[in-house]
């Protein structure tokens, strides 16, 4: 008699908590469903988003004249790459791995102190 007593007892207990839990729950949503609180998200969403894609144009145009400045040097004669500043036999190494010279990025170029030629320094993959 007992053990029914007993489960019956912690039953209602796990039913209690339970409706409880519930009914906190359903508060809870309906307040975030409140016209006010939607309006609200909504606002907040379409200013982030807004606030992206100014940054994407921002950076687009960034790119824009950085590539415009490239080309134009290009054009007068101010522009050389990695490619043809190496020759035929020369490797271009990236972490001991051998790459292509159009898929690394020149920092800076500094003197080799053997050959006083001028050695790239590789930065990173394009």
């Amino acid at each position: 008699m007992m053990k029914r007593v007993t489960w019956f007892v912690g039953g209602m207990a796990a039913g209690v908590a339970g409706v409880g839990a519930a009914k906190r729950k359903v508060r809870r949503v309906t307040n975030d469903l409140v016209p006010l609180q939607l309006a609200r998200k909504a606002g907040t969403q379409v200013t982030d988003r807004t606030g992206r894609v100014a940054e994407a144009v921002r950076e687009g145009k960034r790119a824009m004249r950085l590539k415009e400045m490239e080309l134009r040097a290009r054009v007068e004669g101010r522009h050389s790459t990695l490619a043809d500043e190496l020759d035929d036999i020369e490797t271009v190494l990236v972490d001991g791995k051998p790459v292509e010279a159009g898929q690394v990025i020149v920092l800076r170029q500094v003197k080799s102190q053997d050959r006083g030629s001028r050695v790239s320094r590789i930065a990173r993959r394009a």
